[in-house]
């Protein structure tokens, strides 16, 4: 089993890994629209463009790419914003169309994110 971190300040202190690889099975968790520790401008787009970005940096490093991509979770504070998300996500995973869910919730960690997304993949042999 693999676990690694991406050097977030909140893996040492909640206790978690970025991406977890376990045989064939990928998990990455909830991921932020942040670039060098510093969350990127341009609202919910942008957020969710960051954060795709930021998961596929952590399935290539255990091995894993878009294509390998099963499910995502998608957690966003204002559900009026699901089409800017959604279509972000298509232009991710259109090719690959992973199950995959989107739910309002009350808050992120930080008040000025608004997006954050989680990934599951299964590496094929």
């Amino acid at each position: 089993m693999r676990r690694l971190g991406s050097g977030s300040p909140w893996e040492d202190v909640v206790g978690y890994s970025r991406v977890v690889r376990t045989g064939d099975l990928v998990f990455v968790s909830g991921t932020t629209g942040t670039r060098d520790g510093v969350l990127v401008d341009g609202g919910a787009a942008e957020q969710t463009r960051q954060a795709l970005t930021n998961v596929l940096a952590a399935l290539d490093r255990v091995g894993a790419g878009a294509a390998d991509v099963v499910r995502t979770r998608l957690y966003v504070t204002d559900s009026a914003q699901w089409e800017a998300v959604g279509r972000v996500h298509g232009e991710f995973f259109g090719a690959h169309r992973p199950a995959t869910a989107m739910v309002q919730v009350a808050a992120l960690i930080d008040p000025a994110m608004v997006v954050e997304v989680e990934a599951d993949a299964v590496v094929q042999p």
